[in-house]
């Protein structure tokens, strides 16, 4: 991507441990939060490593069409997911802007575009809605009084979902 280094560290840092605590969640009891960590898992690694800035380490051409198959793979599987879940339609969206980023990236790496192009524009709008309403779904509306394993809070899964969604916003600002 196209970051400065400290926003792009910063960014990297956010997915990296969104990644890590949806490997967490992945031995939860619950099993929706089994089911969706592991798909937030490879997106929250996957764009740390796309985030990483160009001036300190700039990829092979060769990885932008690997990053491109394995969140195209990832993305067959949240379409299959997506027949019974909304929440796998978002992970759809989700793998298919990564795949659009990588190959956005392996066409120009190291450039940015001019304008915005009408698929930015449109995957924009979309995070940038999903933000908002994430936002919003995260203040509380009450109490709780059960103690749950750090695994099993859904506001915390949300909240990664929510820092996710601010990542890809901030991932494709740049293209």
């Amino acid at each position: 991507m196209h970051l400065p280094a400290s926003p792009g560290w910063l960014l990297v840092a956010l997915c990296a441990a969104t990644g890590a605590y949806c490997l967490l969640r992945m031995r939860s009891d619950v099993e929706e939060q089994r089911r969706a960590a592991g798909g937030e898992a490879l997106m929250g690694f996957g764009m740390a490593a796309m985030a990483v800035p160009a001036a300190v380490f700039t990829p092979p051409r060769w990885a932008w069409p690997v990053y491109a198959v394995v969140f195209g793979a990832a993305a067959l599987h949240a379409l299959w997911a997506a027949r019974t879940s909304a929440h796998h339609r978002h992970h759809l969206v989700g793998t298919a802007a990564m795949v659009y980023m990588a190959l956005a990236m392996a066409a120009s790496p190291g450039h940015g575009g001019s304008g915005v192009a009408p698929v930015t524009g449109a995957l924009l709008l979309y995070f940038t809605g999903y933000v908002l309403l994430t936002g919003v779904r995260l203040v509380p509306v009450g109490a709780g009084g059960t103690a749950v394993r750090l695994g099993d809070r859904p506001e915390l899964a949300r909240a990664c979902r929510l820092s996710m969604g601010i990542a890809m916003v901030a991932m494709l600002l740049t293209m």
